[in-house]
């Protein structure tokens, strides 16, 4: 039997290969988007990077500088003859002054150089009397010398002992000229080893224009100007022996009996010293007088030379004093917790940076007080961080108080960084652009 053969059905085409310029074409978009994916990746993370390690703007402050405060112009009763001035303890320059540079006779105020030069070489500890004295029959004949020169004295017992603070005080109280000499002898070994010794005090304390030729201030040559007076004042209330002496109205040594104060202002008008002064032609004052302000008190220091009468004196410094002393007043100048500058962040941020305390002062009339605040931008910082400062000043009384913060700045966080880009600060670029290289192309 035969078979008949078929034939097998024809193989499929097989598929034709691309051509090479397809292949090329296929690669090219390929490599693309697997750049522009890299790329995507590589740039968002160096954006991210950037943005979280930026730092962020800091916030200007908005500064509010309290305005200048001033008083009216005190006014002064002056006394209209010779020259005057007056200071204050603590206080520059004068309140109130006239022909201050000019030179006078000082006469018995000399008694004041006299007692501080002594207390420089032999200070007394407070609460006692200082060293003794044993006085003479030398030091009899130099008061009966006073005595035949129209010299001021006190009384003098020959072979009676007396501590320094009590001779002092026999020689400012009555102005006993005869104590002056003795004590310089007694201190220095003569009257012109004092004179040399006083008159190198005064240059060292800078009393220029003071000049000293004896003990006592009899002699028309003692010179000094009243700005120069005001200063010696001001020296003398530093010692405590002579400041207290001279605020005693009267005293009773054994030895010599009562000694009266012959500043006869004493306990009126705020007054607690300092020495008469009396020459052949005029009358003196040196003076100090506190007065109240507020819940202190200031001490003013001044001078009156010049004068016909000691009585024309009194009654000139009695207007100085009750005129210039409400010329003194307290002021307010900083409140604790008042706002000085306030700072807010473009994230919506604020705080404000408040006196961390009050502050107040004593001025003088029309004496300006001003407040400078002195605070910088900030980035971030804590609540009750110190921020700046705000200086007080009035004439040459500085106060600094601290500005601190009444609320927190804080770093924004993540997202306000990525989010806002162009808030940032990304800092000096390390090329400036004039410096990068131009891309070819």
């Amino acid at each position: 039997m035969s078979r008949t053969l078929e034939s097998a059905p024809p193989a499929p085409p097989s598929p034709s290969r691309p051509s090479p310029a397809v292949y090329r074409r296929r690669r090219i978009v390929v490599f693309t988007a697997l750049a522009i994916v890299l790329g995507l990746l590589i740039g968002g993370g160096v954006y991210t990077t950037s943005a979280l390690g930026a730092p962020i703007p800091a916030a200007a402050p908005a500064v509010d500088d309290p305005d200048p405060i001033a008083s009216e112009p005190q006014a002064v009763v002056q006394p209209g003859f010779g020259t005057w001035a007056v200071g204050a303890v603590g206080f520059d320059g004068l309140m109130s002054a006239g022909g201050q540079d000019t030179p006078m006779a000082m006469a018995s105020i000399a008694k004041v150089v006299t007692t501080l030069v002594i207390l420089d070489e032999h200070p007394i500890p407070e609460g006692e009397g200082g060293p003794d004295i044993a006085y003479t029959d030398a030091d009899v004949d130099i008061y009966w010398d006073m005595v035949a020169q129209n010299g001021s004295v006190a009384p003098v017992v020959p072979g009676s002992t007396l501590s320094l603070k009590e001779s002092l005080e026999a020689m400012l109280l009555p102005s006993g000229n005869n104590y002056s000499i003795s004590l310089a002898n007694w201190a220095f070994g003569s009257v012109d080893a004092y004179v040399e010794r006083a008159r190198g005090w005064l240059a060292d304390h800078g009393l220029d224009q003071t000049t000293i030729v004896d003990t006592s201030g009899l002699s028309l040559d003692d010179v000094s100007t009243a700005a120069d007076l005001v200063r010696l004042g001001e020296i003398a209330l530093e010692n405590p022996t002579l400041a207290e002496i001279v605020a005693t109205r009267s005293v009773d040594i054994p030895e010599l009996g009562p000694l009266e104060n012959s500043n006869k202002l004493l306990g009126t008008h705020g007054i607690d010293g300092i020495k008469t002064g009396t020459t052949d032609d005029a009358a003196n004052l040196l003076f100090s007088a506190d007065v109240a302000v507020g819940d202190s008190s200031v001490t003013l220091v001044g001078v009156v030379l010049g004068g016909d009468t000691h009585a024309l004196v009194r009654s000139a410094v009695a207007d100085l004093v009750d005129s210039i002393g409400p010329g003194f007043h307290e002021v307010d100048a900083l409140e604790a917790g008042r706002p000085l500058a306030a700072w807010a962040t473009p994230w919506g941020e604020t705080a404000t940076g408040r006196a961390q305390e009050g502050a107040s002062v004593v001025v003088w009339s029309d004496t300006p007080v001003d407040v400078a605040v002195d605070v910088s931008s900030l980035r971030t910082a804590d609540e009750g961080d110190e921020v700046g400062t705000a200086t007080v000043t009035a004439g040459s009384e500085v106060i600094e108080v601290p500005i601190v913060l009444d609320a927190g700045i804080h770093d924004p966080g993540a997202w306000w960084r990525l989010s806002n880009p162009g808030g940032l600060d990304h800092g000096v670029a390390a090329d400036p652009p004039a410096a990068r290289p131009t891309p070819a192309g």
